[in-house]
């Protein structure tokens, strides 16, 4: 994954305070209305979330460019590939 300085997303999904599986089906949906090549910015504070969004962008084929945890908050930029 590449660092983070520097990325901005073209879409910010924030699914902070939200349980799963509730900040994966937000990036779901976010990413079906994505056009191919976007990249998207996932905020969410369940610790869950890093395992489920690891998982999704492989099962998926979509691409996670990039992950930190600053604060509590876990932040995912995913390319839409697929």
């Amino acid at each position: 994954m590449a660092p983070v300085d520097g990325v901005r997303a073209d879409v910010l999904v924030d699914a902070r305070d939200l349980r799963c599986p509730l900040p994966l089906l937000r990036l779901r949906q976010s990413l079906r209305d994505a056009p191919v090549g976007q990249l998207l910015e996932l905020q969410a504070t369940d610790a869950g979330s890093v395992r489920d969004v690891a998982a999704y962008a492989r099962l998926s084929g979509n691409t996670l460019e990039a992950f930190q945890e600053r604060e509590g908050v876990f932040h995912y930029w995913l390319r839409r590939v697929t």
